[in-house]
């Protein structure tokens, strides 16, 4: 698609249609009945589908915004029809995470807010049934909220220590009395569950403020590391845990930079870790805006939290390009990338309907059995695109300056 598409052009080609555009690309647009959609969430079935999910209404934090998802089922060339899994009509239902737990079951979390209130954010966990006789069809069978404390977020995957705990990366957004939220004291933690999800204690990550969707990936026996968007759209920044994840070290700078968007991070089958993200940041781009939400129109006139002790976030940078960045050092530095998609990446705005968005944010991957790249991210607010790369990818990748 051309730079100069429109919203409407966008929804027109949303049918989900696997176009092969060369030997080794192919793209969709995936269905949706909603004006916007956006967070997408990739994950294999058992069954070797592909399930994405995703958040979609008319803006984001209004209460109409639910979650989405449709699955790709092998040797298909289209996405299966798009089927409504979240339905409170008082909350934004946003960023799903998808965890095929060890029990078998397939588990959606994700969060539930009052407008753009994401200090008073809960996380909401769902069983998902598939139906025997319709393999793209899906059901929520029982949901409950966990029960964490008021303002926990989340958006990257859960793992499994070696305790058998269930380990889901969270970030605080703490409340601040008699102002609104803006991200400023913003931090990192992560919810354990020693029963399968029954009950979770929430511990911190020290001195993380301002990183936030932390994305775990194990780089070896007992060693993990997980990389985090940055409130001051600087640098992704890293951890490292050298016990499996009962502990994580103070986070430090990559070579990457943040524009203060989601990145995604993976293992990949020779070890290398590949990141998806939007490699800009505030030195990078003029434009801002002042706050996620400050298009809500809905009479909240608290003044923003005052950042003292925390930080001064900074919104609105560029969301684009997307692209997949390698390290064969487990994530302390990034030495080739791979340019998915260009664009301008405007994001001033959250509106779908205008034109005038134009990111391609919020990108996630997977690594197929073959070695081919599974890759999802918004497309201009409107649209949920899917890209597959066929193996060999990596070999046309370029050296980061």
């Amino acid at each position: 698609m051309k730079p100069d598409v429109t919203p409407e052009t966008i929804a027109l080609a949303m049918n989900g249609t696997l176009l092969k555009l060369t030997d080794s690309r192919e793209e969709a647009f995936l269905p949706s009945p909603m004006v916007q959609n956006h967070a997408a969430y990739l994950a294999w079935l058992e069954d070797g589908a592909l399930i994405c999910a995703w958040f979609g209404g008319t803006l984001e934090g209004k209460s109409d915004i639910s979650i989405f998802a449709s699955i790709l089922l092998p040797e298909s060339d289209r996405w299966g029809k798009v089927q409504r899994l979240s339905f409170d009509p008082d909350h934004s239902e946003q960023n799903p995470v998808l965890f095929n737990a060890p029990d078998g079951r397939l588990l959606l979390f994700h969060t539930s807010q009052p407008s753009g209130n994401q200090d008073e954010c809960r996380i909401r966990m769902a069983e998902i049934g598939r139906d025997a006789n319709d393999p793209v069809a899906l059901s929520v069978v029982r949901e409950h909220y966990l029960d964490l404390p008021h303002g926990c977020f989340i958006r990257a995957p859960l793992f499994v220590r070696d305790d058998g705990a269930w380990v889901l990366p969270i970030f605080r957004c703490v409340q601040r009395l008699g102002q609104r939220w803006n991200g400023s004291h913003d931090y990192a933690a992560v919810g354990i569950s020693l029963d399968a999800g029954k009950t979770w204690v929430l511990e911190d990550v020290a001195q993380s403020t301002g990183c936030v969707h932390m994305s775990p990936v194990s780089t070896g026996e007992q060693q993990l590391a997980a990389f985090f968007r940055r409130r001051q759209s600087d640098y992704v920044y890293r951890t490292e845990s050298k016990d499996g994840g009962h502990s994580w070290s103070v986070p430090q700078p990559t070579n990457v930079p943040n524009n203060n968007s989601s990145i995604a991070v993976i293992t990949l089958a020779d070890g290398r870790q590949a990141m998806i993200c939007n490699p800009s940041n505030a030195e990078t781009s003029p434009d801002r805006r002042v706050s996620l939400y400050d298009e809500l129109g809905e009479g909240d006139d608290r003044p923003d939290a005052d950042p003292t002790g925390g930080c001064i976030p900074i919104w609105g940078v560029a969301r684009a390009p997307v692209a997949v960045c390698l390290s064969d050092d487990e994530g302390r530095s990034f030495n080739k990338y791979l340019i998915v998609e260009e664009g301008a990446g405007t994001c001033i705005s959250n509106d779908s309907t205008d034109g005038n968005n134009k990111e391609m944010s919020y990108p996630w991957l997977l690594e197929g059995p073959d070695g081919s790249l599974h890759i999802a991210y918004t497309y201009h607010r409107r649209a949920i695109k899917y890209v597959r790369l066929s193996a060999g990818w990596a070999d046309r990748s370029e050296e980061i300056q």
